[in-house]
């Protein structure tokens, strides 16, 4: 009985180690199959987070051409109040003028010249605040990108190393 236990014994130690080298292949199958996941996984959160840096751009630049817009149109009304109330002070200074009142005309033009520059100084204000508002829009949609982007890579190193400690593992029970 002994020498039929040696047998058994001596036989599944040699399947033992006649099916080593197809352990090795498979964990090292296994250990190809998690790096090729991990690579998907990576160019998909890559992928993830250039559509969002995207996205957070085109949304900048929309933002950004609004806010030029409104400046824009604001200049152009002040500066269409600026020249009607101008035709309206020249033509009272030309009255003026033509009637005798050179001192009046002159008022009239120092006034012009002085809402002028109110025009100007209020323009070069709203344009002033319309860009410190769109750098300000631009800067939080940066940051907002930046954590996206430091969100996906610390998920990506999560997974990564989650498939490192099962590749350690499998590694192991070879």
């Amino acid at each position: 009985m002994k020498i039929r236990t040696l047998r058994k014994s001596l036989l599944i130690a040699a399947v033992g180690l006649a099916s080593l080298p197809a352990l090795a292949d498979e964990g090292e199958r296994i250990e190809d199959r998690l790096d090729a996941r991990g690579d998907r996984i990576e160019n998909r959160l890559d992928r993830r987070g250039d559509r969002i840096d995207e996205r957070l751009d085109r949304r900048g630049d929309r933002v950004d051409e609004r806010l030029d817009q409104r400046g824009d149109r604001v200049d152009q009304r002040l500066d269409a109040r600026g020249d009607r109330i101008d035709q309206r002070l020249d033509r009272r200074s030309e009255r003026a003028e033509a009637n005798g009142y050179d001192r009046a005309a002159e008022r009239l033009d120092r006034k012009g010249d002085r809402i002028d520059n109110r025009l100007d100084r209020r323009g070069d204000r709203i344009d002033d605040r319309l860009d410190r508002r769109g750098d300000r829009i631009d800067n939080r949609l940066d940051r907002r990108g930046d954590r996206i982007d430091n969100r996906l890579d610390r998920k990506g190193e999560r997974i990564d190393n989650r498939l490192d400690r099962r590749g350690e593992r499998i590694n192991r029970r070879r």
